[in-house]
């Protein structure tokens, strides 16, 4: 009796487990790195600004997954501004736990130029017959104007003619230079995400907070453009990109509706991307 007592008490345990084991949902710590319970004590969460934008002047240390244009893009420089004040030369090779100057240089003051000393020949009078001495001139020498950082010119043959849309979906979030950084895109899940003109990815992947799964295109010596919250990425980091070549699927990766979140910048600054996309009808 006291046998079937005790194995009736242990099979109560067990589904009483069991329920609770079924209740609890998805289990945070099994979350890829984009997606979101939605919940955070209960409460849920606030959507998040685009990208925790790093502070110029505190150094950065460089993590897993890190790359000079994800950090650049941070910080809202221009990558070859954040080498430089590195010493980082092309192709701009960084490493897991290297630390990284942000300070902008501080600017060295101008010499001042020497002054002209000409030494004034005699009179003719006292000049003599024989051949006479060439007057010493100290010449002037300008101090170098040369900037620390390498040329930055725009390559002819590779300048953008011709900008295209990256999605058909609706602008249904404009730019804003303080709060929104790009314009937001709206579709459904799976939706064509396509380059907005040819380049090189520079960056694909999901360190870069509130991005979700982000892709970086370099274009040319002055524009990048980025696409985030995709669900699918099509093309890997240091692949050539034709314009208007599907690049990712649309998705709610880093947020909590489908949408693109679409940004254009030069040399590093973002800009409206309406600016430069052609009017639609």
């Amino acid at each position: 009796m006291a046998k079937r007592s005790a194995m009736r008490l242990f099979g109560n345990i067990i589904v009483l487990t069991t329920l609770l084991a079924g209740c609890s949902g998805t289990d945070p710590d099994n979350l890829r790195p984009w997606e979101d319970d939605g919940q955070t004590n209960g409460v849920a969460s606030a959507t998040k600004d685009y990208g925790a934008k790093l502070e110029q002047g505190k150094p950065y240390t460089v993590v897993r997954g890190d790359t000079l244009y994800s950090i650049a893009f941070r910080l809202g420089i221009d990558f070859r501004e954040l080498a430089a004040r590195n010493d980082i030369q092309p192709p701009y090779m960084i490493k897991v736990g290297q630390r990284l100057r942000t300070t902008k240089p501080a600017l060295q003051p101008a010499k001042k130029a020497s002054k002209v000393v000409v030494k004034t020949p005699p009179p003719p009078e006292k000049v003599k017959k024989s051949a006479p001495k060439q007057s010493k001139v100290t010449r002037v020498t300008k101090p170098s104007l040369q900037s620390q950082a390498p040329s930055a010119s725009v390559n002819k043959s590779q300048s953008v003619s011709r900008w295209r849309w990256p999605s058909a979906g609706k602008v249904i979030r404009t730019f804003s230079s303080n709060r929104h950084k790009g314009i937001d895109i709206a579709g459904k899940r799976g939706d064509p995400v396509k380059a907005v003109a040819a380049g090189k990815v520079v960056y694909a992947g999901t360190g870069v907070t509130g991005y979700g799964s982000l892709l970086i295109i370099k274009h040319n010596e002055t524009y990048l453009s980025a696409y985030g919250h995709n669900e699918r990425l099509l093309v890997s980091e240091n692949m050539k990109i034709e314009a208007g070549q599907q690049i990712a699927t649309m998705g709610s990766s880093g947020t909590d509706t489908v949408k693109l979140h679409f940004e254009l910048r030069r040399r590093g600054q973002p800009i409206d991307p309406l600016t430069v996309l052609p009017r639609r009808r």
